[in-house]
């Protein structure tokens, strides 16, 4: 079998590693190296590196102090400083070549196939019959590279590669696996199904982990706030429970033509922001604000209903993969901390201030407007380096609590305008909005408890139902005509309220 050839030409063109990869055990073996120099210490450090323990006979006229130097540690290492003989290649059973003589090195080879002695030349493929590839080693975990012998430089970038990204507790990985595997009982293929099944999260990348984690957190807040809500409901308008009819009654009796107009505000602020990924807080601020709602009871009760309505939309741009989670990782903390303070704020200003804050909301959302319409005619600028997430989630969470609205706003356009790709702005902000708006709403339950239900129900219902509509409509829409329209429609009910107020 000729093995100077090892590689194969595809019908494509292309041409594929033949090679077969296996592990020696180098300390059961005796082992050949002829020559000293540079190339020798860079065969012999390898070696050893991978097997201390191998018998290993150097043969060289010249040897280098360094290489004296890195071997004088090891007893099993044999120095003959001498010339080639056919002899030493009868008392091994690999033979690796270091010497800078090219018709020695094709003399050393010829033998060796008579011998049936396997042979490796340095820098020399057509006189190999194996090549020392690069070696990525974490403790008993072993990685071999190989280029088939075209590019060692290749080889070693890629051993340094695997050596950053290979972190160094997969030793103790495999040693605990090892436990287990003693452990099981079974028969082989039980054995093989059963740690398959453990070590199934080591091909899961940290992001597929992660967004298992943040979806049970997203549903156990969900559940849980849910739960509360039902439990306020219920102790305010069914207890005592023979008047569980005359409650409902009740209830839907309370229900005005303004719950008409809520949803179809709700539905319309949701299908904006998920589209846009902006324009919930906005438009349901502008549209509380002019019913004559207090500040705080317009916040509170916007981020009450965008929460379910933001769980929806996060949820369903991540089914549509709509999401960055390193994006959405650095934003969602900060952005929580802001909405809380916000909320805060706002409860303590509102209450005493109220006919102060609403016109300073009613120009904060008419320089939001203005900002909208500068975002639709702003052409597409390239991604600049972009550093203080954290302090635009937390400016971002702020003005949204205290506001009513402008996470989307403030942090999409932002986002956007350093040339970040939009479907990946939206999505991400949209299921960092959940987290955002549920601390602003649990801020304003504890301070406020439930005010203005329905608003809220209106709100939650059209939310609810816009969500999966506009997650499947981002990137589709006229993106600048879509803006145009929120930008004045926000700018127009602004005004409307400032005129009002004053």
């Amino acid at each position: 079998m000729d093995l100077m050839t090892n590689d194969t030409t595809t019908k494509s063109g292309q041409t594929v590693n033949e090679l077969f990869p296996v592990f020696l055990k180098l300390d059961h073996l005796k082992v050949l190296l002829v020559g000293a120099g540079k190339i020798g210490l860079e065969k012999i450090t390898a070696l050893l590196n991978n097997s201390p323990n191998a018998a290993i006979t150097v043969v060289a006229i010249h040897i280098l102090p360094e290489f004296t130097q890195a071997v004088n540690s090891f007893d099993n290492i044999k120095i003959e400083q001498r010339a080639y003989t056919e002899a030493d290649l009868d008392a091994c059973d690999i033979a690796i070549i270091a010497a800078n003589d090219k018709a020695l090195s094709k003399e050393i080879f010829t033998a060796a196939r008579l011998q049936n002695k396997l042979i490796n030349v340095a820098d020399t493929p057509e006189f190999c019959d194996f090549y020392l590839g690069s070696i990525v080693r974490k403790g008993n975990l072993k990685i071999a590279i190989s280029t088939n012998g075209k590019s060692p430089t290749m080889a070693k970038r890629m051993k340094e590669v695997l050596n950053d990204a290979l972190p160094a507790e997969l030793d103790e990985t495999i040693n605990n696996l090892q436990k287990v595997r003693n452990k099981l009982n079974g028969n082989f293929e039980y054995k093989v199904k059963k740690l398959n099944k453990i070590t199934r999260l080591l091909t899961d990348d940290d992001t597929a982990y992660n967004e298992r984690r943040w979806k049970r957190i997203a549903t156990y807040i969900l559940i849980a706030f849910g739960l509360m809500l039902v439990g306020h409901f219920t102790f305010t308008y069914i207890i005592p429970f023979q008047s569980i009819k005359n409650g409902f009654l009740s209830l839907y009796s309370t229900l005005d033509a303004s719950f008409l107009v809520m949803f179809a505000a709700g539905f319309f602020a949701q299908l904006v922001d998920g589209a846009l990924g902006m324009g919930y807080g906005v438009v349901s601020a502008t549209v509380l604000l002019s019913a004559g709602v207090s500040p705080a009871a317009i916040s509170g009760s916007i981020h009450t209903a965008e929460m379910f309505a933001s769980g929806a939309s996060g949820y369903s741009h991540y089914k549509f993969g709509n999401v960055n989670k390193k994006l959405f990782k650095a934003l969602v903390l900060p952005g929580v901390i802001g909405a809380i303070a916000g909320a805060w704020l706002l409860y303590y200003l509102g209450e005493e201030y109220s006919d102060y804050v609403r016109p300073i909301l009613a120009c904060y959302t008419l320089l939001l407007g203005i900002k909208i319409l500068y975002t639709a005619y702003q052409k597409q600028i390239k991604k600049k380096k972009f550093k203080h997430y954290k302090a635009l989630a937390g400016a971002g969470g702020f003005f949204d609590s205290f506001g009513g609205g402008g996470w989307g706003p403030i942090v999409t356009t932002t986002l956007i305008t350093k040339g970040r790709s939009p479907r990946y702005v939206i999505g991400s902000v949209s299921i960092t909005e959940f987290f955002v708006t549920f601390a602003s709403a649990l801020t304003f339950f504890i301070l406020l408890g439930v005010t203005h239900w329905q608003t809220i129900l209106g709100l939650i219902l059209g939310g609810l139902i816009a969500a999966p509509i506009a997650a499947k409509l981002v990137g589709k829409l006229p993106r600048r005509t879509a803006l145009i329209l929120v930008g004045i429609l926000v700018i127009v009910w602004s005004i409307r309220i400032l005129v009002k107020v004053l």
